[in-house]
């Protein structure tokens, strides 16, 4: 009696660990699987919260796809109100040949133009700044102050420089090109082989877009 007592136990123990074992990988499939998307479902809320009414608002008024918008600042920012800085040191190093005369210039930025620069404000420079982080260098050849890119107005005037860089390209729907001169200075490469930093960039960035488009008819529906 007691053997089978102890029989019974043990089966009863593999059967309860085997029952355990295949809970656990099921939560962690879940887990695995699904958190992607909860975490994009966030973040696309949060784009919208801190946002959406501006940026609705400038892409109309610049003729700009607001779902490419909104997709940028999920990508840049995670939709985040507060977030760190992104300092570049490799763009301060040049601003910095610039500066000492080792380089002719970096881009639009000449030694004349960095005259007054010093450490600090190098760095300021070489850092990427608001919703859509906008490098601090580019405010010389908007002739606006790095306290435009980063303030109250960063979603504005984030969108007036990309109408100036490569919105022609937003509105042709060369959306492939658009987010890869974004983060790169470049067209996607025809070899389909991109040079962000990260090789997803451009793909999330065109799947984020999709996710904002059918929000957006999603809204028109219920308006409608």
């Amino acid at each position: 009696m007691a053997a089978k007592k102890r029989n019974r136990k043990s089966w009863f123990s593999i059967n309860t660990i085997s029952i355990l074992a295949v809970f656990a990988i099921a939560v962690m499939y879940i887990v695995y699987t699904q958190s992607p998307k909860i975490i994009e479902s966030y973040n696309q809320n949060e784009v919208d919260i801190h946002y959406g009414k501006e940026i609705d608002l400038y892409a109309s008024t610049n003729h700009l796809p607001a779902h490419y918008l909104k997709a940028l600042a999920m990508l840049e920012c995670s939709g985040r109100k507060d977030f760190p800085k992104r300092f570049e040191k490799h763009v301060y190093t040049r601003l910095r040949e610039v500066k000492q005369g080792k380089r002719k210039k970096y881009e639009h930025v000449t030694p004349q133009l960095l005259k007054d620069a010093d450490d600090n404000a190098l760095r300021n420079l070489a850092t990427s700044w608001g919703p859509f982080q906008i490098m601090g260098y580019k405010c010389i050849e908007m002739n606006i102050k790095i306290e435009d890119l980063r303030g109250e107005n960063a979603v504005y005037w984030g969108i007036q420089w990309i109408e100036k860089s490569y919105g022609n390209l937003l509105r042709s729907g060369k959306f492939k090109d658009a987010f890869h001169i974004h983060n790169t200075g470049r067209l996607y490469p025809k070899n389909n082989k991109p040079l962000t930093h990260n090789p997803q960039y451009v793909a999330n960035g065109l799947r984020y877009m999709e996710l904002f488009e059918i929000e957006n008819n999603e809204l028109l529906d219920i308006r409608y």
